[in-house]
């Protein structure tokens, strides 16, 4: 009889075998493994039951793998009241990652499995009316079993814990928030159903729910929540460029910057025709570089005509798109922008792409560093960045035509 080949584990990927949590052998300055296991005790005996009562913020998530045949359900913890800071990522500034996984691991996923053409059923009546209500929402959910796993993370969505499939559900009568009731059954086309909710003032985040949930369109489907998420982001940002496209140009040199979960973001706005473009630099022992042994930066743009394909580096760029084009929406003015964030191991797990658009916006809002001088502007974020500035320009395409016939030495640390 054959035995299957043994898989042997590289060096490389038994580090944490290795480490233990003990002697931070990745590098990163906390264990991501310890700091989910531990918020994973402190929950547990809250959510490890076949019958969950709460108030889901109101939250839901429609999954992607096995499209269109998906599993989607509703998200509740095993807390009565107002929850809704626990789904509202407009609302969370300054936050640290442990308070971020300490509050999202106790959002316990059901899942049933649905087609996302079919609108009928019980589900789905559920997920619509959660995905309109105005405030937290009571349920109760029966479990087909305990709910199992630990918190999930995604490069798109912000993190969730547990999950089980759905056996039973009751659904409280939620309060509607009436903009999200009239896009609905006015049978809007869905990107009309977008920029009428934005212009209204409704959250992002609500917005993406509800367009998820299936509430959009003249054949209305659900949509997985991590394409969702991107599609939003991507369809008000793209009306706001179109808008700003008839300002007159900015007159002078703009610095943006601020700091969270030890990322560093800075935002250099400049006269210009609409440009755009978003640079990330993910140092060794990040989420995305673990092994690496240098600093790995790579980015996207667009010029005054936009883009024809998907940008490489995901939903990150829709996200810091729509909040630079929002703050020269507000001022009546057109410029380029690029946007530069500086990942360090601080940032032991992905948190989602709300993490990009409301730091940009937190960074927009400040009072901006202004300069008449492009050098003098170029010198202050060289003075910002940890990473040289001459590494920023190698990898920018729209820096270089800012600093066309001028020397880089110029500009280096």
């Amino acid at each position: 009889m054959k035995t299957k080949p043994r898989k042997f584990i590289s060096v490389d990927e038994s580090i944490c075998i290795k480490c233990r949590g003990a002697k931070l052998l990745c590098g990163k300055p906390r264990c991501p493994v310890l700091v989910r296991y531990y918020k994973n005790l402190e929950v547990k005996p809250l959510i490890e039951k076949k019958v969950l009562f709460g108030s889901s913020p109101p939250s839901l998530f429609i999954g992607r793998m096995g499209y269109p045949k998906v599993y989607a359900g509703p998200m509740l913890p095993p807390i009565e009241g107002d929850t809704s800071y626990m789904d509202t990522p407009e609302l969370w500034h300054n936050i640290s990652i442990d308070d971020l996984v300490a509050f999202r691991m106790k959002l316990v996923r059901g899942k049933y499995r649905v087609d996302v053409s079919n609108m009928e059923g019980k589900i789905v009546s559920y997920l619509q009316e959660i995905a309109m209500a105005a405030k937290p929402v009571d349920m109760e959910v029966e479990f087909e079993k305990k709910p199992k796993g630990i918190i999930t993370l995604y490069d798109e969505v912000q993190p969730h814990g547990p999950s089980a499939p759905i056996k039973k559900i009751w659904v409280e009568n939620p309060k509607v928030d009436a903009r999200i009731e009239k896009v609905a059954y006015d049978e809007m086309k869905a990107r009309d159903a977008i920029l009428w909710l934005y212009q209204q003032g409704a959250f992002i985040s609500s917005i993406q729910k509800a367009f998820s949930a299936g509430l959009f369109g003249i054949k209305p489907k659900m949509v997985p929540t991590r394409w969702s998420i991107t599609a939003v982001d991507d369809t008000i940002g793209k009306k706001l460029v179109e808008e700003i496209k008839d300002n007159p140009w900015l007159n002078e040199y703009r610095i943006y910057y601020t700091k969270s979960m030890d990322n560093l973001w800075v935002i250099f706005m400049y006269p210009s025709s609409w440009q755009y473009e978003l640079i990330e630099a993910w140092y060794p022992n990040t989420t995305w570089n673990p092994l690496g042994k240098k600093i790995v930066m790579f980015g996207d743009h667009e010029y005054y005509n936009g883009r024809n394909s998907y940008a490489t580096i995901g939903g990150c760029y829709y996200a810091a798109r729509l909040a630079v084009a929002e703050k020269l929406k507000k001022e009546g003015r057109q410029a380029g922008a690029v946007v530069m964030r500086e990942i360090h191991p601080g940032y032991i797990m992905p948190v989602g792409v709300w993490n990009v658009r409301e730091n940009v916006r937190k960074a927009l809002r400040g009072e901006a560093k202004k300069f008449d001088d492009v050098r003098e502007a170029m010198l202050f974020v060289s003075s910002l960045l940890h990473i040289p500035i001459k590494r920023w320009i190698e990898t920018s395409s729209l820096l270089k035509n800012v600093l066309y016939q001028r020397r880089l030495e110029d500009f280096v640390k």
